[in-house]
């Protein structure tokens, strides 16, 4: 296809596609003429990954060219090219314990988190994002006298094991890397806000149901 019809295709402008292949994120086309060029699926899969990192995820056009590279990747295990678009995505939110017990609640915070980890046998990097931000929020519940809220660590995290072995398993079926990483990106994006409406659907009608 001409450039005009990728355009068409993926949604995505003239002018981008053409930044996007001079700054070495999108490979270039098969030369059908000297001024030509034609493009192919493989153009689309990475249009459409692109335009997920940079619309959705709001990831910047470095972090970007670092996920590409891992994907492209002949030697990095599928996990770990996984890991790299996931964790470009994640956000690393601030939750700041606060008050006098606010040191106490933090450490007790970390070691309830190491708890449920080895619990659940739970591989994780040190370093992910997710990970620090459970920790601030298992820390902020304590510290504002939460506490009956963090028994349900267990609960949650079995709830949230059931539907991950789904997403995984979808995630992997995908044919090629572009795809699997649209996957992981999409799904780790829009997946958080469906997850997040509907526990707040069913807050609401399980408290209508018993009041």
């Amino acid at each position: 296809m001409r450039i005009a019809e990728l355009s068409r295709q993926s949604g995505v402008a003239v002018p981008t596609i053409k930044y996007y292949l001079r700054e070495g994120l999108l490979p270039p086309g098969e030369l059908s003429a000297p001024n030509q060029a034609s493009y192919g699926e493989r153009h689309l899969r990475r249009l459409r990954l692109i335009r997920a990192l940079v619309e959705l995820a709001k990831v910047p056009v470095a972090e970007v060219r670092k996920v590409l590279e891992a994907i492209d990747s002949p030697t990095m295990p599928l996990h770990d090219q996984i890991g790299v678009a996931h964790r470009a995505v994640t956000p690393r939110r601030e939750l700041t314990a606060t008050g006098a017990t606010a040191g106490d609640s933090r450490e007790r915070a970390v070691a309830e988190v190491n708890d449920l980890l080895a619990r659940r046998g739970w591989t994780v990097h040190a370093g992910a994002p997710a990970l620090a931000t459970l920790v601030d929020t298992v820390a902020a519940f304590h510290s504002l006298g939460q506490d009956h809220l963090v028994a349900f660590l267990d609960s949650y995290a079995e709830a949230v094991e059931r539907f991950t072995e789904l997403e995984i398993e979808a995630v992997q079926s995908r044919e090629g890397a572009d795809q699997i990483a649209e996957s992981v990106v999409i799904g780790t994006i829009l997946g958080e806000t469906l997850i997040s409406s509907l526990r707040l659907l069913a807050q609401e009608s399980t408290s209508a149901q018993r009041s």
